[in-house]
């Protein structure tokens, strides 16, 4: 079945950086679309990022881009989140997200997307 794991998240301060990977199990990485999102403390889960199955990618408007980066390697089947210049509004639990349907790779809303990791913590202090 389909299983993603991330890691990299952790403690940063402001205008650090961190990596994020998300290893994916049980299917064929390049079939399927992936994102990441993030869930601020007492707040929903927001898209950051999307790459779709062709390769192209979308980014939250304002909030990431130029900060952030997605990108994946499909021999090792792990999306990665390249974050810079990171602010204290960007502290919350990021999740990796894939489906395969049309509908959810071009959606940004997070019940859109089928296969979820357990998160992985970023805080980022001042």
């Amino acid at each position: 079945q389909v299983q993603l794991v991330e890691s990299g998240g952790g403690p940063v301060q402001a205008g650090g950086s961190l990596r994020l990977s998300c290893a994916a199990f049980g299917y064929t990485f390049s079939t399927y679309c992936m994102g990441w999102f993030r869930q601020p403390p007492g707040r929903g889960r927001e898209m950051v990022a999307i790459i779709n199955i062709d390769g192209s990618t979308r980014y939250a408007t304002d909030s990431v881009k130029g900060r952030f980066a997605i990108s994946q390697d499909n021999a090792k089947n792990t999306l990665y989140l390249q974050m810079s210049s990171l602010l204290p509004g960007d502290t919350a639990k990021y999740y990796c997200a894939a489906d395969y349907r049309l509908s959810s790779c071009n959606s940004d809303d997070s019940w859109r997307y089928n296969y979820w990791g357990q998160g992985t913590q970023v805080t980022v202090s001042s």
